[in-house]
């Protein structure tokens, strides 16, 4: 896999799980860029990151290491120049986020102990650098990206000089309507989940065991489950808001929350600690069973208004209106629709592989107009919900064009500038930045020729 020259500084630079027990590495200076050195060490500790994370290199990793650790220097310089700085805020959630990914890699927190020779405050602290200095970079380099500006008729042009074979194909994208009802949970068994939590909140008060250990036998939220229910760090926001309003009330670590009740089940929460305004907890999660019955009962229900469509009845719009329960689709006449970045509007263009693949696979059979018949579906919550849906508009593979894809078109051009306009600014920097390279060290084919020689 090629490497880009902007790889992040975490991947780089500090964090290799084995690197604390590496005592081998005489260390030595191999590059200097400004006031900055690169030490040998910290080429080493890449590489090795690198080897298990199965990275390939795009070349020597001795010349394309440093290189790459050169021009986040380059960055980090102009982020002091321009007084960007990221604060406790910013990064903590990036140290938390990897840190759980690190745990999940080793299985619990105890073996990434063992595993690095370090403690778990030790790790948290070399994230939290390398994250500070990914942050920093990241905002330098939208700095110089935010000031290129694309025109339709730059986009216009660069298809217009692309030669047939240049011109990108673009997948089949479908826009997909959905209807969806939750099968009918009966009360025995909302309550017997209830009194299981019951029993789990006397058992961790009594002392008899404690909330990590049934969290990580009992907890239906695997991905935390392992950890003992830890969550780590998160923001008012990043929670759904019936369990925020919980978890940012509590500040005992020696009291169980209330059970409570959200879309993915029933939960219950130890608090562990808070940082600023970023709170972290335990909790295990139960989910009621849903009796086949209550399934069959919802997919006929399903099965009736799709028939009332088909016979003209009632359009799918109305009765998105009357009977929807997907609160995600409901305000839109049931389209579906995603987010490609944080914070940017959802797009209703799907390419198949790109839609949940329940969805997926009984689209795939559909023309347009078509209403589907009910099929179970399986949400990203864990969620198990019925569904029918409408193939509302298919646009076939095709070579790219103004008419259909000029946002594609646009992304692609704004992409190739914004890349020429980092690639200009890095040439032009070097040329005010002192580097120095020592020997063995410089016989390399760089990707930025120049280093050191201005």
């Amino acid at each position: 896999m090629k490497k880009n020259i902007f790889i992040t500084v975490c991947l780089l630079t500090a964090f290799c799980l084995q690197s604390a027990a590496q005592g081998s590495v005489i260390d030595e200076i191999v590059w200097v860029v400004g006031d900055e050195a690169i030490y040998k060490s910290e080429v080493e500790e890449a590489r090795q990151n690198a080897q298990m994370n199965g990275v390939q290199w795009d070349g020597d990793p001795y010349c394309v290491i440093p290189e790459q650790l050169a021009v986040n220097k380059l960055f980090l310089n102009q982020a002091e120049l321009d007084s960007i700085f990221a604060t406790d805020d910013d990064v903590s959630h990036y140290v938390e986020s990897r840190y759980k990914d690190y745990v999940n890699q080793a299985g619990s927190e105890e073996k990434l102990e063992e595993y690095s020779g370090m403690s778990a405050d030790q790790i948290k602290s070399r994230l939290y650098e390398t994250s500070r200095q990914e942050y920093v970079i990241t905002k330098v380099r939208d700095k110089i990206m935010s000031k290129v500006k694309v025109t339709p008729a730059e986009v216009r042009r660069y298809l217009k000089d692309m030669s047939p074979d240049e011109i990108p194909v673009i997948p089949t994208q479908v826009e997909v309507q959905i209807i969806t009802l939750d099968p009918v949970i009966p009360q025995e068994e909302i309550d017997a989940v209830k009194a299981e939590l019951r029993d789990y909140i006397d058992r961790v008060q009594s002392g008899e065991v404690s909330f990590s250990t049934l969290a990580l036998l009992y907890s239906e939220d695997p991905s935390s489950a392992r950890n003992g229910g830890d969550l780590g760090f998160f923001g008012r926001g990043e929670m759904v808001p019936e369990f925020s309003a919980v978890a940012f009330n509590m500040t005992d670590p020696s009291k169980i929350s209330k059970i409570v009740e959200t879309e993915y089940g029933f939960h219950i929460l130890q608090f562990v600690e808070r940082l600023g305004d970023r709170v972290r907890v335990r909790h295990i999660l139960r989910k009621p069973r849903i009796p086949m019955a209550s399934v069959n009962e919802c997919l006929g229900r399903l099965d009736t208004i799709a028939s009332g469509i088909r016979n003209g009845q009632h359009t799918f719009e109305f009765c998105v209106a009357a009977y929807s329960q997907d609160k995600d689709t409901r305000n839109n006449n049931g389209l579906m629709s995603h987010v490609i970045e944080p914070g940017a509007p959802g797009i209703s263009k799907y390419e198949m592989q790109e839609l949940p693949q329940d969805v997926a696979k009984v689209v795939d059979r559909m023309h347009v107009g078509e209403i589907s018949d009910p099929f179970v579906l399986q949400l990203n919550n864990g969620k198990t919900t019925c569904a029918i849906v409408k193939l509302k508009s298919k646009i076939n593979g095709h070579k790219a064009n103004m008419a259909e894809d000029y946002e594609i078109l646009f992304e692609l051009v704004s992409g190739m500038r914004q890349q020429e306009a980092l690639e200009k600014w890095i040439r032009d920097k070097q040329r005010t930045t002192y580097v120095r390279i020592s020997e063995g060290w410089n016989d390399c084919d760089f990707r930025y020729p120049g280093w050191g020689k201005y």
